[in-house]
């Protein structure tokens, strides 16, 4: 296994820095995942379910809209061809967490939501770190 992590391509606006991260259990699970369900996205919510928790969707299957920020983007690479899985926000979270770096790590566990990972008895959590530097809000 890979043990060096995997930063997210920066999608927002003016900024030059990755806001979040995959930990090498994460890209393994993402992996294994993506043979499944095939595309991958995270959304991460301030609410009920494990909010604190990233939940894993197939790409799609969970609709982002004006309430949410696209955080970052990874590319994994796959047996076949690079997988791309996108990391979405609220809006309202992210004013929480604007001034922390994410990394998206595994542990085992079931979580309470309706993340794709639950049944191979692992969750996704984020582990956060300040960032040292002002950050603009969106």
């Amino acid at each position: 296994m890979n043990q060096e992590m995997v930063e997210a391509a920066v999608t927002l606006p003016g900024e030059d820095f990755s806001r979040v991260a995959l930990t090498a259990a994460s890209v393994d699970l993402l992996r294994n995942l993506w043979k499944q369900h095939g595309p991958l996205m995270f959304h991460q919510s301030g609410g009920c379910c494990d909010g604190s928790a990233p939940m894993c969707y197939p790409a799609g299957e969970f609709l982002t809209g004006d309430s949410d920020v696209l955080l970052g983007r990874f590319t994994i690479d796959g047996p076949e061809h690079p997988q791309l899985v996108e990391f979405w926000m609220s809006k309202e979270q992210f004013n929480y967490w604007s001034h922390t770096h994410l990394t998206v790590d595994v542990v085992t566990g079931r979580g309470s939501g309706f993340s794709v990972e639950a049944p191979e008895g692992k969750r996704f959590l984020i582990r956060s770190t300040l960032m040292d530097w002002d950050v603009p809000g969106v």
